[in-house]
């Protein structure tokens, strides 16, 4: 396996599967280009990413294991779609939309997200969601 860090953006092709599922951070970014990153997630059984919005970017989620609850609204505390999602289910995000995934499982929930235009810096590790909330603060949740 090889390793997982920042590949962009120089070309690059990789097994996103085996990348996604190998994963053992909250978020490492695997590929920033200039209008597109690339994100792999291991969010723990009971966590969740977080209610957040990104006002200027579109993003993409595919679930590549485990399983969770979608939540998604105009504000925050009106979030009035909810689906549950499992394996090689895709949760698409438009800019502007308030959105959390909680891992209902009872193991590790890993997702590959995709953000168009790139929403963290590049090379971006969080080796837990404690050390992404504390490196971003409250950026996302502000605006």
């Amino acid at each position: 396996m090889q390793q997982i860090h920042d590949f962009g953006p120089m070309p690059y092709a990789v097994n996103i599967d085996n990348v996604t599922t190998a994963n053992r951070t909250y978020r490492t970014a695997i590929w920033t280009g200039k209008n597109l990153q690339a994100t792999v997630m291991c969010i723990n059984p009971g966590d969740d990413i977080g209610l957040e919005i990104h006002h200027d970017t579109d993003q993409f989620i595919r679930l590549e294991e485990g399983c969770g609850l979608v939540q998604m609204g105009l504000s925050r505390d009106n979030l009035y779609y909810q689906q549950h999602v499992q394996r090689d289910w895709a949760v698409f995000v438009p800019a502007g939309t308030w959105h959390n995934i909680t891992n209902t499982g009872h193991g590790p929930m890993k997702v590959y997200t995709i953000y168009a235009p790139p929403h963290h810096p590049w090379g971006t590790i969080h080796q837990t969601k404690a050390i992404a909330e504390q490196m971003e603060g409250n950026a996302d949740a502000n605006g």
